[in-house]
C-alpha cells in the first residue's frame, strides 16, 4: 500500500487535503495509507524513510517547507515530494531538492489528483523494493538494488551498497528470509550476495561491485548454481 504524508500547518487545507485523497481512492478505487503533521519540523524530527509520497506546504509557522524537504532529502532520496504553496516562484526552488511537481493555493481538486495521478504512476514505473533497517535513531530504507552484499558479524549486519556502508543490529538469517523472493544467495556463511551485482567468478573468489568476496566449498555449488540460473548462462 502506498503510504502519503500531509504537511500543512493550515488545518481547514490540511483537512481538504486529506478529503481530496479519500476522493481519489474512491475515484479510482485505490486505497492510501494516510499520516497528517502539522508543520515542517514534525515530519523531520525522528524521520523515518517509510512514506512513498509527501505533500509538503512551503510556509509554515516553525519550520517551511523546503527546509524540512532538505532535511528529509539527506535521509531519504526516493520519496517523492509535492509542494503546496501560494507562490509559483517558492516552488520553482523545488528542483534543488528533486520535488516532483508543486499544486498552487487554493487546491483544486483536479489538480491536486492530476499530481497525486503522476506520483502514483512514478511509483508504479519505479518498482523498487525497499528493505527498511534499525539505525540509531530510527529507521533507514534501503533500495535492494542497489545492495551489493550483507555481512555477518556478530549480532550485526553490515550492508554493502552503492551509497557506502551501513551497519545494523540483526541476524543475516533474519534478512536472508526477508529477501528469500530476491536474486540473494551466500557465497559462504557470513556473506549474502546480490547476484544482480555479481561481475565475475574465478576460482574461489566472486566479484560483487568494487568488492571481491571468498566462496567457501560448502557453498560453492549452491552459489553457482543459483548464479547460472540468475543469468541464464553457464559457468564453468
Amino acid at each position: 500500500m502506498i503510504h502519503i504524508a500531509i504537511v500543512e500547518d493550515d488545518p481547514e487545507v490540511r483537512e481538504q487535503l486529506v478529503g481530496y485523497v479519500r476522493r481519489y481512492e474512491r475515484q479510482f478505487g485505490r486505497m492510501f495509507e494516510l499520516t497528517t503533521f502539522a508543520d515542517g519540523d514534525e515530519i523531520v524530527s525522528d524521520y523515518r524513510a517509510v512514506y512513498d509520497i509527501i505533500l509538503l506546504d512551503v510556509q509554515m509557522r516553525r519550520m517551511d517547507g523546503m527546509a524540512a524537504a532538505e532535511a528529509i532529502r539527506k535521509v531519504d532520496k526516493d520519496v517523492i515530494l509535492i509542494f503546496i504553496t501560494n507562490m509559483a516562484q517558492f516552488a520553482i526552488r523545488g528542483y534543488a531538492v528533486d520535488a516532483l511537481d508543486y499544486v498552487l493555493k487554493p487546491v483544486p481538486y483536479f489538480a491536486f489528483s492530476q499530481q497525486l495521478q503522476k506520483a502514483v504512476e512514478r511509483l508504479r514505473r519505479r518498482q523498487k523494493t525497499f528493505l527498511t533497517v534499525p539505525v540509531e535513531g530510527g529507521l533507514r530504507r534501503l533500495d535492494v538494488e542497489s545492495l551489493y552484499y550483507l555481512e555477518s558479524e556478530g549480532h550485526y549486519v553490515h550492508f554493502y551498497t552503492e551509497d557506502g556502508e551501513l551497519v545494523a543490529p540483526g541476524s543475516l538469517k533474519s534478512y536472508e528470509e526477508k529477501l528469500a523472493d530476491k536474486p540473494f544467495v551466500r557465497c559462504n556463511s557470513g556473506y549474502l550476495v546480490n547476484l544482480a551485482q555479481v561481475r565475475a567468478v574465478q576460482q574461489n573468489t566472486v566479484q560483487v561491485g568494487p568488492y571481491e568476496l571468498q566462496i567457501s566449498r560448502p557453498k560453492k555449488k549452491a552459489f553457482l548454481e543459483a548464479l547460472t540460473d540468475y543469468i541464464g548462462g553457464s559457468l564453468k
